[in-house]
């Protein structure tokens, strides 16, 4: 495998590139541990990507800036600036581009961790120990879902003062635009298209997230952190509604269907 070695702006830190074709776009991995990030390099190279490669929190950033990569694959655990902090710092960008997907690596067992990186905007995660075949048919999926986010004359949606235009990757709330992450617009974007059908977990996570297995808590956090975009009381959903046992509930006439949901109990996890 090609690598070669350069000096990172910061303080001593390594900033590592990984040559490859780039026919699928370029991906930024970012672990500190070596072994880690040229396994998952190599494969990724193989699948046709091309890999640049940071060491910490800072280099990451600064390398997101130069290469403007498609996807971020990125460690929890980083000396220095955490992943989280990383994620939240990518997230926050105000320069007009779209939000970079991230598929953040996580050790098993940290359920709270994990759930704390969907929360800042990962896109997905993986837990380590992994199969590095399973992280690139997770890329794969990441950026497919962004490519197929906004074709070309997509149908504007709007309801209960919400407005998304698919195109152009915004949405608006009575006139206030809202910043949403990848997952969080798609997950929208069906919600708008299906409007009071009761969809459960497993098939937004195979119509929005394109999984036929994974962690249904997921769903749960991605509904949780959309309710506090577009619901004027997320702790008493009127748009987003709980179907208790089975799933959700998009209702574009709240007002209409509160009837309907007063069988049904808020899921406020």
């Amino acid at each position: 495998m090609a690598v070669t070695d350069g000096e990172s702006p910061y303080e001593g830190h390594r900033a590592d590139r990984v040559d490859g074709a780039g026919a699928l776009g370029r991906v930024l991995v970012v672990d500190d541990d070596p072994t880690v990030s040229e396994v998952v390099a190599e494969y990724l190279k193989r699948a046709g990507f091309a890999v640049s490669l940071a060491v910490d929190g800072k280099s990451a950033l600064r390398a997101a800036e130069e290469l403007l990569p498609d996807l971020v694959v990125l460690d929890l655990m980083l000396p220095g600036m955490d992943g989280l902090e990383v994620c939240r710092r990518l997230r926050a960008r105000e320069d007009g581009r779209p939000p970079v997907p991230v598929v953040m690596l996580t050790a098993r067992g940290d359920e709270d961790e994990r759930i704390l990186g969907l929360e800042v905007g990962a896109d997905d995660y993986v837990t380590k120990p992994f199969s590095p075949r399973e992280l690139v048919l997770r890329v794969r999926s990441v950026l497919r879902r962004a490519a197929a986010a906004a074709p070309a004359g997509g149908q504007r949606l709007e309801a209960a003062g919400l407005f998304m235009d698919p195109a152009a990757r915004r949405v608006a709330k009575n006139g206030k635009e809202l910043t949403l992450t990848l997952r969080e617009f798609d997950l929208l974007a069906y919600f708008l298209r299906h409007p009071g059908q009761v969809c459960d977990r497993e098939r937004l996570m195979r119509e929005v997230w394109g999984w036929d297995f994974g962690d249904l808590s997921t769903v749960t956090v991605h509904v949780r952190r959309l309710r506090a975009k577009v619901e004027d009381d997320p702790a008493a959903p009127r748009l987003i509604q709980t179907v208790w046992g089975v799933g959700y509930r998009f209702a574009a006439s709240p007002d209409a269907e509160a009837a309907s949901a007063a069988g049904t109990e808020t899921d406020r996890a």
